[in-house]
C-alpha cells in the first residue's frame, strides 16, 4: 500500500474542556466541554477510524493488528503512539504518569506514559505546571499532606511554539488558555495528585490517586533538556524537537514545497496550520488544518506543497 491512511478522530469530554477544537479546527465536537481530540489513536478507550482507501472503516488498533506490514512490522503488541490535541479551557488536574514497568505491573499490562507537548496557541500570560520543589520524598509527602500546593508546584509561563518533553514521573498540568498537540506513548493511565477541590455538575469530586502519584513521581524533579535542531531545507524549516526512546518528533514549516523520504517503519503527521497537498507515488491528496494521517512503511518518497505547518512523529 502506497497511499496515506487518513484518520477520523474521536473526542473526549472533560470538566476542563471548551470549544476551541470546533472554532480552531472545525471539528464537530460533542459539547462545549470537549477537552481532547484523540487524533491518531489505537487505544481501546478511543480509537481513530480509517477514513479512506481499502481499509476505510477499520479502527486503527484493528488495522495495526491485522496488517502489521503497513507499519513495517514494528515490534510492539499495540499501536505504540497516541497523538492528541488538548484544549485546556480551565486548569487540568495536577498529575503524573507511571513508567512502563510500574504500569505493566499495576494497570493490567498498560504501557507507561512519556509524552511531549507542542503549544499551538495560548492566551497571553498562560502557564503550565511543570515539576516541583521537593528535594526528598519525605518533604514531598509532607507538602502534599498539608496541601501546600503553591509551595510545592512549579509554574512556567508559555507562548505559542514552545515545546516540552514530559517523561514519566514528571508532575505536570496544563493551565487554562493553552492549546497543545500532544504526542505520547499509547496509554490512558493518569494519576491525579490534586484537582483544585473541583466538583462536577452533580457535586462529585474526581478521584485522586495520592499513593500512586507519590510512588511514581520523580523526586527531586529532573528537567530533561531537549535542544531543538533547526534546519533550513530550500523553502522549508525543519525543526527536530526530540529523538527519544519512545518517539522522534518534527515540525515542518513549508512555504512552497518539501520532498523527503519515508522513515523505516511508519510516519504520523498532523496539520496544525495552513493548507496544501500531499503528493505520493500513487496520488495527490488535499490537506487542511486539522487533518491527521499515517504514511505506511512502503510509501517511499513524498512531497508536501503549500503554505502549511505539520507536526510529524514516528516511534
Amino acid at each position: 500500500m502506497k497511499q496515506p491512511i487518513f484518520l477520523t478522530p474521536t473526542f473526549q469530554e472533560r470538566i476542563w474542556g471548551g470549544r476551541k477544537l470546533a472554532t480552531e479546527f472545525k471539528y464537530s465536537i460533542p459539547s462545549g466541554l470537549t477537552g481532547e481530540c484523540w487524533a491518531v489513536s489505537g487505544h481501546p478507550n478511543g480509537q481513530s477510524i480509517v477514513a479512506n482507501g481499502p481499509y476505510k472503516g477499520y479502527k486503527l488498533g484493528e488495522l495495526y493488528q491485522e496488517k502489521k506490514e503497513l507499519f513495517g512490522n514494528y515490534p510492539s503488541k499495540v499501536f505504540p503512539l497516541l497523538t492528541k490535541i488538548l484544549d485546556a479551557n480551565q486548569d487540568l488536574s495536577v498529575q503524573v504518569h507511571p513508567n512502563d514497568e510500574y504500569a505493566n505491573k499495576n494497570e493490567n499490562g498498560e504501557l507507561g506514559k512519556t509524552e511531549c507537548w507542542y503549544v499551538i496557541d495560548c492566551d497571553e500570560g498562560a502557564e503550565i505546571i511543570f515539576g516541583h520543589t521537593a528535594q526528598t520524598r519525605k518533604e514531598f509527602i509532607a507538602m502534599v499532606k498539608k496541601g501546600e500546593w503553591e509551595k510545592l508546584l512549579t509554574r512556567i509561563s508559555v507562548k505559542p511554539g514552545d515545546f516540552f518533553y514530559v517523561p514519566s514521573g514528571t508532575i505536570h498540568a496544563l493551565c487554562a488558555g493553552v492549546l497543545i498537540l500532544e504526542t505520547q506513548q499509547s496509554s490512558d493511565t493518569t494519576y491525579r495528585l490534586y484537582d483544585y477541590d473541583r466538583v462536577d455538575a452533580l457535586g462529585n469530586a474526581r478521584e485522586l490517586h495520592i499513593e500512586k502519584s507519590i510512588a511514581v513521581s520523580t523526586i527531586p524533579h529532573k528537567n530533561v533538556n531537549v535542544t531543538p535542531k533547526v534546519e533550513k531545507i530550500d523553502d522549508t524549516t525543519v525543526t527536530t524537537f526530540v529523538e527519544g526512546e519512545y518517539f522522534t518528533l518534527y515540525k515542518w514549516d513549508i512555504t512552497c514545497r518539501y520532498t523527503t523520504m519515508h522513515p523505516r517503519h511508519f510516519l504520523i503527521a498532523s496539520v496544525i496550520d495552513g493548507e496544501g497537498q500531499l503528493e505520493t507515488p500513487e496520488g495527490t491528496y488535499k490537506l487542511r488544518k486539522g487533518d491527521h494521517f499515517i504514511l505506511p512503511q512502503r510509501l517511499g518518497q513524498f512531497t508536501l506543497k503549500g503554505k502549511i505547518s505539520l507536526i510529524a512523529s514516528h516511534p
